[in-house]
């Protein structure tokens, strides 16, 4: 039986299979942004074919699929949602507009106020009060609620938000508007924020609620497509959707909270990072993650990754926890273009899959870094994509002739530079996820992936003084196999407003309730179910919270308080190099994360390996013949310049490189001091 990850991008949607003796089969298929389940059907076609089966065949021998989505966050990014009414208490519908009295560039005078998420005309007030302790100041008014809804109902909307104050110490008035409103609605997805969010923070949790009825709607009309269209083509297994803070959840449980998918993609990729640390690839390493549209950085600590739960996507706050990815809009994809400074830029524009980039010979007439890296000979035009797209070098040529022409350029030089000016800036990248926060990325090794990953990586690397890049056999589809590395996974939160010592009986209670809450999600899954506890505290002084492990035999020790103060100002001191512990800190959220233990996936390699290609021409400051060696062949070190070719992705190394291929599955590169 075969399990198969699929994770849609923006140029590409990429396909990893592997078999019970862990043999791996990958396939890519351009992305299809108007419908992207014709993508998965068509990668799933190609997988089939690789594999000298038919689709029927292939999914007939198929135990488990999961899936990495982009829909919700280009739905956030584009300004695409869904139509979204908002109701809230009476006199508070301003809150998401305010954003906590803070803008994006805190200097910048003159920069405009981002737009709302939901028009102020849609955001509408409902007569009812919570106190802070959950008790009642003014009961929920029906007839307030009945021409709030009818308002709605006049305006069509097809998603509601219902964010009343204090909703995450008592849920019953939001749970009472839900369900007017799915009486008075029927059809509209209908979201509160005692079910999104149940924490302190008004705007973060009704941002987030409102984020979740924006993308609610178009989640559930493609993953109830997909799951259509796959069950059609004989497809009878479970279907699993990764989420953004690095497990899977069912196709219901992912429509109902959608929001949790922003970063769908992605995660796969840090789940693939996290995996191969397991396996030997290093305990400390930076995911740098190339694909067609943007760049992903993710940091891999003693071998852990780290959550974040101050995520914004697109103008949405979404603070449900997430994988702690730093995105750039740099990809093959992105377009040179120059500026209005009469300077060169490349990005964050992308010519995506379609058109795609010139060289494609699909209506495409910008130059993209894919141009310029066909330009360059760092790829062979006649195989790409193991030969199923031939690449036009001088559609290509063209495209960068004409921007030379306003930079004073011949075309190789307009390469160059966009290849130098793309790496400078995801060298850039990297520093903020590593030197701005204290970190220093010469202790780790940079791990690339994704499809354009191994042109760059070196470059990157040096630039950053690392002195080690591993590109896995799998780099072009690593989300994909990622995420059949992963486990079912509910993440629960309960804000518990306390102001003194930590209150270890009511932080206990807590813990209680969401064990029994998470087990009961999980109750149709047959295999061990496990929970991890973490608190979120603060000194009192402070205005952001830090997280800390909560060992469960503290819940219950007469010193428990004293022990969880103590975990409080070690991570304090390690993340900010002090502490006060003559400060008692203040327990703000306590956390619970509920998992299913997943099959284990083999860690062995088949990847298809395409024709020896002998030697080629490529431009390092001048014009050289280079080796080209196949990535799936090598059996002894490659001192560079060459280039490392498979069916999917091209590794290119600089002079003084040597790279040693790794019988676990990946190439390791040193680079010259």
């Amino acid at each position: 039986m075969l399990t198969i990850g699929i994770d849609v991008g923006g140029t590409f949607t990429d396909l990893a299979g592997i078999d019970e003796a862990g043999r791996t089969s990958i396939a890519k298929a351009a992305s299809t942004p108007h419908d992207p389940s014709d993508g998965v059907l068509e990668g799933l076609s190609l997988l089939a074919q690789g594999l000298g089966l038919d689709l029927p065949g292939l999914l007939a021998a198929t135990s488990r699929i999961v899936h990495g989505t982009t829909v919700a966050t280009n739905a956030l990014l584009e300004g695409k949602g869904a139509r979204v009414g908002m109701l809230t208490t009476e006199g508070h519908r301003d809150i998401i507009e305010m954003r906590e009295g803070l803008k994006p560039e805190r200097y910048n005078l003159r920069l405009p106020p981002s737009p709302a998420l939901v028009p102020r005309g849609l955001r509408i007030g409902v007569r009812e009060r919570l106190r802070a302790d959950g008790s009642v100041e003014i009961a929920l008014d029906p007839a307030s609620l009945d021409a709030a809804l009818d308002l709605l109902a006049a305006d069509g909307v097809q998603g509601v938000a219902i964010c009343f104050l204090h909703a995450w110490r008592n849920p019953a008035h939001e749970q009472l508007a839900a369900a007017a409103a799915r009486a008075r609605l029927p059809g509209v997805f209908v979201t509160t924020s005692s079910d999104v969010l149940p924490q302190i923070k008004e705007y973060e949790r009704f941002s987030t609620t409102v984020a979740n009825a924006l993308v609610g709607p178009i989640v559930q009309t493609y993953l109830g497509r997909l799951e259509t269209r796959l069950a059609a083509a004989g497809y009878a297994g479970p279907l699993f959707i990764m989420l953004s803070h690095g497990g899977v959840a069912t196709v219901a449980e992912a429509g109902l909270l959608a929001a949790g998918t922003a970063l769908s993609g992605p995660a796969g990729g840090v789940a693939a990072l996290t995996a191969l640390a397991r396996q030997g690839a290093g305990a400390y390493l930076v995911g740098f993650d190339m694909g067609g549209t943007s760049t992903d950085i993710a940091l891999i600590r003693a071998g852990a990754a780290f959550l974040s739960s101050a995520r914004g996507v697109g103008e949405a706050r979404i603070a449900l926890p997430s994988l702690d990815i730093t995105t750039l809009g740099a990809g093959g994809g992105s377009i040179a273009h120059l500026g209005a400074d009469g300077m060169l830029h490349v990005g964050p524009r992308s010519a995506g899959a379609a058109p795609g980039p010139a060289c494609y010979g699909t209506d495409g007439s910008e130059p993209t870094v894919t141009d310029a890296n066909l330009a360059l000979g760092y790829l062979d035009p006649a195989n790409f994509l193991g030969g199923r797209r031939h690449l036009d070098v001088g559609a290509a040529q063209a495209a960068l002739h004409r921007l030379g022409t306003t930079l004073g350029l011949n075309p190789v030089e307009t390469a160059a530079g966009i290849h130098r000016l793309v790496n400078a800036r995801m060298a850039d990248g990297i520093r903020v996820a590593t030197v701005r926060r204290g970190i220093d990325p010469r202790r780790f090794a940079l791990l690339g992936f994704g499809g354009a990953a191994g042109l760059h990586a070196t470059a990157v690397a040096a630039a950053l003084g690392m002195r080690r890049v591993v590109v896995p056999v799998q780099a072009a589809v690593l989300s994909a196999w990622g995420m059949l590395n992963t486990d079912l996974r509910v993440e629960l939160v309960r804000s518990l407003s306390q102001s003194g010592a930590p209150d270890i009986a009511q932080a206990a209670d807590a813990v209680q309730a969401m064990q029994a809450e998470g087990n009961a999600r999980l109750r149709w899954f047959d295999g061990e179910l496990r929970s991890a506890i973490t608190a979120d505290m603060r000194y009192g002084e402070q205005v952001s919270d830090i997280q800390v492990a909560v060992d469960p035999a503290w819940l219950t020790a007469p010193d428990g308080a004293e022990r969880l103060a103590a975990a409080f100002h070690d991570r304090h001191a390690a993340l900010y190099t002090y502490a006060l512990p003559d400060r008692m800190p203040v327990l703000v959220n306590i956390r619970v994360t509920v998992t299913g233990g997943m099959p284990p996936v083999p860690a062995t390699s088949n990847l298809p390996t395409p024709a020896p290609v002998g030697r080629r021409n490529v431009y390092l400051g001048d014009w050289q013949e280079v080796a080209v060696h196949r990535l799936d062949a090598l059996d002894r070190p490659i001192t560079g310049p060459a280039l490392i070719e498979s069916e999917t992705t091209t590794i290119l190394l600089r002079t003084g490189d040597v790279a040693r291929p790794d019988p676990r599955g990946w190439l390791g590169i040193d680079l010259p001091d």
